[in-house]
């Protein structure tokens, strides 16, 4: 009589993922720390930036322009110049500098008159978000002011698992937030002060 082998049923690759979200759920995320100081510094510019340029005594050069996505703006006078990445004031400096070839002692002005910011500062919401986007970080963000931004979140979400991703110190950290708590129950001890960087994930309910 032949001995019977015991198989291990093959589970498709949904199937694993599902047990994969299983596990993750049965380890809930830790709370953001408690952070209220907001990160100081002065607003670099970033590409999609709007600023307007005025060059004292000289209105021909003076013009308002666009940041290009490859960081760099282009101005009367002045070409392929780096701007993201620099405070207007730097910048300003940057366009003095490359105006003395044709204006004597330039005096330049940097205005940024509409706001997006770096790439890496910018706070990004993904997933069930009503209007899931990119937004400019603003100094003293919370997680309210993000989730009014991004018009809340959808009829699907699990809010309260949530999390943010950060990076501290070159590391990933993340922590659990709780959005149905803070949108629906009106729990303010659920807020949190957001960081530059930060990436909100609004996963979808199973259920």
């Amino acid at each position: 009589m032949r001995n019977r082998q015991r198989t291990t049923p093959k589970l498709s690759l949904a199937a694993w993922a599902a047990l994969a979200l299983l596990g993750a759920c049965a380890a809930p995320l830790p709370p953001a720390p408690a952070d209220t100081a907001a990160p100081g510094g002065d607003y670099l510019i970033g590409p999609g930036d709007m600023i307007s340029i005025a060059v004292w005594r000289n209105p021909e050069v003076s013009q308002s322009v666009p940041v290009r996505p490859d960081g760099k703006i282009t101005t009367p006078l002045v070409e392929d110049l780096q701007a993201a990445g620099k405070t207007s004031t730097a910048l300003a400096r940057d366009v003095e500098k490359a105006l003395e070839k044709y204006i004597q002692q330039p005096v330049v002005t940097v205005i940024v008159t509409s706001f997006v910011g770096p790439y890496a500062e910018q706070i990004r919401v993904i997933g069930q978000a009503a209007r899931p986007q990119a937004l400019a970080y603003r100094q003293g963000m919370s997680l309210m002011d993000v989730l009014i931004a991004v018009g809340g979140v959808t009829d699907f979400a699990a809010g309260n698992k949530a999390r943010i991703v950060r990076t501290v110190d070159g590391r990933q950290q993340q922590f659990g937030v709780r959005l149905n708590d803070l949108l629906k129950d009106g729990d303010i001890g659920a807020n949190m002060a957001m960081r530059p960087g930060d990436v909100l994930v609004i996963p979808e309910s199973l259920f």
